[in-house]
């Protein structure tokens, strides 16, 4: 065929997808009118990873994998929009990585809420401002979020999901590389991109602020500042990229969670997050672990956090695939009980597929 005739032939098939599509929506309609009389959660993590887990194993196209889940998410975002207009906030203001996380998670069909702190994203969703919060809880190369782990010890939201996203931080200003003397950017962009700077603008000076956002709407306004941040944040305040790429780390990603008022249930592919306190006596750390390894689970992350109520006493976090109505997951559960002096679910969620 000519270049016409594939044209024709296109425009036939997207006319067939749009006829599926308006059945697709007609199906989700009658879903949401069910869920509106039993109560039922419209955001359903696991049977949404579920089902992009089903479609990338029988795609037969020439798409990728991370191609398919992003068309599917937004037709996703869109359907579930047919059911309810579903808020999430996020450590704004507009344009940051979190922002960002929540655009790759829900799609575009959702009412962001922008929140000035990580506490104030778990705030409004326990106080019914958002029905889910992203937030971050770790980066690839500088660890744990702090906040995030300290407000998970007393919140009453449970983790729902988790996103992967990959960071690409750019140096973002008006001018030129040589005109830079003051940096923006939050303190993580900062500790991800150090040896860079220290390398090509060692002397200029190096701000922290609340937000890479914020960092860029600064540095739009000042004559001889920058800032690191995403593309999307040099689009929004009209700076351009002045070095790309400037992480030191080629792999870097931060790691997110979703945080709603309801459990996720089993989709067969699970992780679980919990947080422990040990007592304190010899080996009390070997204790805890041991029913894990009793129940033959592998914990994929453990580390530890002040409890900021007595010196020297911590808790600890942890991740472990399986869902904690999983009969090996349980069992493992009730061991870590009865050696620990307090201990909690944080969440069981799908473990994200496609990750970075």
């Amino acid at each position: 065929m000519n270049l016409e005739e594939l044209r024709v032939a296109i425009d036939s098939v997207d006319d067939r997808m749009l006829e599926l599509l308006h059945e697709r929506a007609e199906l989700v309609h009658e879903v949401g009118a069910l869920k509106g009389k039993t109560g039922e959660p419209y955001y359903v993590p696991e049977r949404e990873e579920a089902m992009l887990r089903r479609l990338a194993t029988a795609n037969r196209s020439r798409l990728s994998e991370p191609s398919l889940r992003a068309i599917y998410r937004e037709i996703l975002s869109g359907m579930r929009g047919l059911e309810q207009a579903i808020t999430v906030a996020y450590l704004g203001p507009p344009t940051t990585f979190s922002h960002q996380a929540a655009v790759r998670h829900f799609g575009q069909a959702v009412t962001p809420v922008p929140e000035r702190s990580i506490g104030e994203v778990f705030e409004a969703v326990e106080r019914g401002r958002a029905h889910y919060g992203v937030v971050p809880i770790e980066n690839s190369r500088e660890g744990a979020i702090g906040a995030t782990l300290d407000r998970l010890v007393e919140t009453d939201t449970r983790i729902c999901a988790e996103i992967f996203l990959p960071v690409d931080l750019n140096l973002l200003g008006r001018g030129s590389l040589a005109d830079v003397r003051r940096i923006y950017s939050h303190p993580q962009p900062f500790g991800q991109a150090r040896r860079w700077l220290a390398e090509h603008l060692p002397t200029a000076e190096c701000v922290e602020v609340s937000s890479t956002a914020k960092a860029a709407e600064l540095a739009a306004s000042e004559e001889g500042a920058a800032a690191i941040a995403g593309g999307m944040a040099g689009e929004e305040f009209g700076l351009t990229v002045l070095a790309a790429s400037i992480q030191d780390a080629s792999t870097n990603v931060t790691r997110f969670f979703v945080v709603g008022k309801k459990p996720a249930g089993p989709s067969g592919h699970d992780k679980t997050s919990i947080m422990f306190a040990v007592r304190d006596q010899p080996g009390a750390l070997v204790l805890a672990l041991e029913p894990f390894r009793q129940a033959g689970i592998s914990l994929t992350r453990i580390e530890s956090r002040p409890s900021k109520r007595r010196p020297w006493e911590y808790y600890f976090f942890a991740d472990f695939a399986g869902h904690f109505e999983d009969a090996a997951v349980a069992e493992a559960l009730r061991g870590l009980t009865g050696v620990c002096s307090s201990t909690r679910i944080l969440g069981s969620y799908p473990e994200a597929g496609g990750a970075a």
